[in-house]
């Protein structure tokens, strides 16, 4: 039930199916509760089937009215401005294709009126799927959508997204094995979840217990990604983080990440010139690494060849994913012989899979799926709401984070909480949900004192320390 005040005047909008049959029940309730509503029934009444009419049986039986829509179409838009609330229970998850008459002229009214607008379940016009590629754009915008059991998939893709406005989901007592075996696939990052499962110290921990983490990365024209990177990387708790960069800038990083230890990489043009990682920085004595924040284009290597061996976790970020989809082919299958993650923006994304950024927003659950069980990997596939991704298909979503992370060094500090946070998890997935969620927290923790227009990746990398530490402890 929508929390209303005294005063309220309601409208609820109705329409043939499900959704149109919670809409008599919310009538129903708010009236027995005293307030004032009007129930406007929008298709014929000829047209209504299923519980919409058996609910509809009812409101009538205990003596509630209803009106039709044919009486007063034509004062419609009129009236709906002397509404405080309107609820929209119009259209449900059974909608396909874009709303036909009179549901359009409808739903152009909605988006018009002042008030509060409720959607039911789901915002009218609103696909639940997002393999629907037939949205114009007519859809009820709400303030506030109660869904039932779970959110929908189109709460987290865009377009789609801002329709919804705040989601609360509602449990409408669906057994959880059902549910599970059904929408099991997709899950939330819950804070109470990542706040049982951020790492701990052991007393008798020592450095060497606590990860090693090598980075590769920067360019004469990109020193600070790596930076940024094996700052956030320390900040998360990593024991031992040890940078790799061309000779040539060495001496900046070394000043800007002074509890590093470095090695220095021949250079070519600016950017790393050797092809042999493996043999040129020992691999093995690591635990996992990350390559590619700064890292440059200019030259070619082969990522595949370099840590086809190497037996640690990889994380694969920034220019790292452009010299990645120049081989793809050579690590289809996972045949790489430790764990691999990606991190890919939709650019980037767009660039692994030759999918346009329009496309792939649409479709981020299907691509980010198809991508991870096709190459063995880890996908994070950033931006509002970003999902975490396994090889075998079962996918997180991230609600933490707002548009002041859209900001150049947000994706490096991110790269540095995951390696930071894979070296002292013992799940891969607990480590990957639990920093993306600490990343967008840090963000939105931030915009409470200042505008999100002056975030940078340095505000983040200086509060991560904080809201780990507020996330165990508080909840």
């Amino acid at each position: 039930m929508p929390h209303l005040t005294e005063g309220d005047q309601v409208a609820i909008l109705i329409g043939t199916g499900n959704n149109g049959g919670d809409g008599f029940v919310i009538g129903r309730s708010l009236k027995e509760s005293g307030y004032e509503v009007d129930v406007f029934l929008i298709p014929p009444e000829e047209k209504i089937r299923g519980m919409a009419s058996n609910q509809k049986r009812i409101f009538e039986r205990v003596g509630y009215t209803w009106i039709p829509y044919k009486n007063v179409e034509e004062q419609m838009e009129w009236k709906l401005q002397n509404y405080t609330v309107v609820i929209d229970a119009l259209l449900g998850t059974g909608i396909k294709g874009t709303p036909r008459s009179p549901y359009k002229e409808i739903i152009e009214l909605v988006n018009k009126v002042n008030g509060r607008i409720i959607s039911v379940d789901v915002p009218s016009g609103i696909p639940v799927l997002e393999v629907d590629d037939s949205f114009d754009g007519s859809g009820i915008k709400a303030d506030e959508t109660y869904t039932f059991q779970a959110p929908k998939i189109t709460n987290f893709i865009f377009p789609f997204a801002p329709y919804f406005g705040d989601v609360k989901v509602l449990d409408i007592g669906i057994p959880k094995k059902a549910l599970e075996k059904h929408a099991g696939t997709r899950k939330l990052i819950i804070e109470t979840i990542v706040q049982k499962t951020l790492p701990n110290r052991k007393p008798n921990a020592h450095k060497g217990s606590n990860g090693k983490a090598l980075i590769i990365g920067g360019s004469q024209f990109m020193p600070g990604a790596p930076i940024l990177t094996t700052n956030a990387c320390l900040r998360s708790g990593t024991g031992l983080t040890t940078l790799a960069v061309p000779e040539e800038i060495l001496p900046i990083v070394s000043q800007n990440s002074t509890e590093a230890t470095f090695r220095s990489l021949p250079s070519l043009d600016g950017e790393i010139k050797t092809n042999n990682l493996y043999d040129e920085l020992s691999l093995n004595l690591f635990y996992g690494i990350a390559i590619g924040p700064g890292m440059g284009r200019r030259n070619e290597y082969s990522l595949f060849e370099s840590f086809e061996h190497y037996e640690g976790l990889l994380v694969i970020d920034a220019d790292g994913l452009f010299h990645l989809s120049k081989e793809l082919p050579k690590w289809k299958g996972g045949r790489r012989a430790g764990p691999t993650i990606i991190t890919p923006h939709t650019g980037e994304m767009g660039r692994l899979t030759g999918l346009s950024t329009a496309t792939i927003e649409k479709h981020r659950f299907e691509v980010s799926k198809t991508f991870a069980k096709t190459f063995g990997m880890y996908v994070v596939l950033k931006g509002p709401y970003t999902i975490v991704t396994s090889p075998s298909g079962m996918q997180w979503v991230n609600q933490s984070g707002n548009p002041s992370l859209a900001k150049g060094g947000s994706g490096d500090v991110l790269t540095g909480i995951i390696l930071g946070f894979l070296l002292q998890h013992q799940s891969i997935l607990e480590a990957l949900c639990n920093a993306v969620f600490i990343h967008g927290k840090t963000a939105d923790k931030l915009v409470k004192t200042q505008d999100g227009l002056s975030v940078t990746a340095t505000d983040i990398l200086g509060n991560i320390g904080k809201i780990i530490h507020s996330t165990r402890y508080h909840s």
